[in-house]
């Protein structure tokens, strides 16, 4: 499965991998690095490659890029896929300054491994 993930959230999503991987789900990290542009290309070869994605982002998940990614690749590789695409993404909030509510938002490691999860039923 491909995991497109940027910044912060690439670091736990590559966790996140080694722990599926232990469960026998071997996820691809993509970091495409930049937005704009956005490596279009390399996100559709995965994603042909693998059938299933997740998107994880720090973003609010509603208007957030991921939903950008999604729409890219549903117009570009809809019959690519063997699932619906999941986002895994910050609350519908503004991020809190405490690092404790911080943590709470932002989505960690076992919130990426849920959302992968959920893909394989």
């Amino acid at each position: 499965m491909t995991i497109v993930a940027t910044s912060r959230m690439v670091l736990r999503s590559l966790k996140a991998a080694e722990v599926l991987a232990r469960d026998g789900i071997e996820a691809a990290v993509i970091d495409p690095r930049t937005l704009v542009p956005l490596d279009e290309e390399m996100i559709l070869e995965s994603v042909k490659k693998t059938g299933k994605v997740v998107i994880v982002h720090e973003a609010c998940k509603r208007s957030g890029y991921g939903a950008e990614i999604a729409a890219t690749i549903y117009e570009k590789a809809f019959y690519d896929l063997d699932a619906p695409i999941k986002r895994v993404a910050a609350a519908n909030t503004p991020v809190p300054f405490a690092p404790k509510l911080e943590n709470f938002v932002i989505p960690d490691e076992q919130a990426i491994i849920k959302g992968v999860r959920e893909l394989f039923g």
